[in-house]
């Protein structure tokens, strides 16, 4: 896509937002076009305010195309906040809502979450940017409750526009990211055109392993873990040399993640270890280990390791 300073160019910011687990990860990976985000079947995977960059060209007068880049502010899932952890979390997905040209609420129509839905819909309707529906899985729900449910969203905040998607698969994604890309201001771009995302690699390869262990540990693991980076260097052969420290609240959590003999952690390793080498294009050396730290999540270290402002 080609951006000259001769042609203008359109840039804003988009928040999606919505209760955990209704698929904002997702939705952000097939806006951008590649994996900018983990995703997982656990609510509450995103933790950090991370952006997606995703590139399109808007049709501006006859025979002129307009580059847009949009930005998009992957955020935590909102709800109610218990831990030092959580009320960071929802306080960097409200944050990532300020000042964006448009927020996407997305809503998963089948666990629909009414409890941690309803109080959104009520901050969001006395919110002043514009405000776009996005109702998802329109592979695995029936139409007629899909739209009875856009009805009554729409009932109670004024929604600019509404869509029916699927964020796996990728259906109605490109009319969204269309409407999406018209609503961006003028303005010049904000990152390089090859640029995805504002991740570091020190940040994506930590991202890249909490997913594996949610991926293979599934119900065996709960949601209190962390994976802190140690050490990312590139040797002389340019392969990169990473450690990282898995984090668990309980020894018991522990054991879970080693395995017998020291099995499950060489699997979660040779997974992260396969995807870091095929996103980073080179070889990578992984290295981890598991650390017992019964209150990890009220740590604030931790919390700036993750991008993530301290609450009080």
């Amino acid at each position: 896509m080609e951006n000259t300073e001769s042609s203008p160019t359109r840039c804003g910011m988009i928040a999606v937002i919505g209760a955990p687990n209704a698929g904002k990860s997702t939705l952000v990976n097939q806006l951008v076009g590649q994996k900018v985000a983990i995703t997982s079947a656990k609510a509450q995977t995103t933790r950090a305010r991370m952006l997606g960059i995703a590139l399109h060209e808007m049709a501006g007068t006859p025979g002129q195309m307009i580059p847009t880049q949009m930005i998009l502010v992957d955020t935590p899932g909102i709800f109610a906040p218990r831990r030092r952890l959580d009320r960071a979390m929802v306080s960097a997905a409200w944050e990532g809502a300020e000042a964006a040209d448009a927020v996407v609420l997305l809503v998963d129509p089948i666990k629909q979450r009414r409890h941690e839905l309803e109080p959104l819909l009520e901050a969001l309707a006395g919110r002043p940017e514009r405000k776009i529906l996005v109702i998802n899985k329109v592979d695995r729900s029936k139409k007629e409750p899909m739209l009875a449910l856009a009805q009554d969203l729409a009932g109670k905040v004024d929604f600019a526009e509404i869509y029916f998607v699927s964020a796996l698969t990728g259906d109605g994604v490109p009319e969204l990211k269309d409407a999406l890309a018209g609503m961006m201001p003028e303005a010049e771009w904000m990152y390089p055109e090859d640029q995805v995302s504002n991740v570091s690699e020190r940040l994506l390869a930590t991202e890249i392993t909490r997913e594996q262990l949610y991926q293979q540990l599934h119900e065996e693991l709960p949601y209190d873990s962390a994976v802190r980076p140690e050490k990312y260097e590139v040797r002389a052969d340019g392969s990169i040399e990473i450690h990282q420290q898995i984090v668990v609240a309980r020894e018991t959590q522990r054991a879970i993640v080693l395995g017998k003999g020291g099995s499950r952690i060489k699997q979660i390793g040779a997974a992260a270890r396969k995807e870091l080498s095929e996103v980073l294009g080179v070889p990578v050396h992984l290295y981890l280990h598991v650390k017992q730290l019964e209150n990890w999540a009220e740590d604030k270290e931790i919390f700036e390791e993750m991008v993530l402002d301290c609450v009080r």
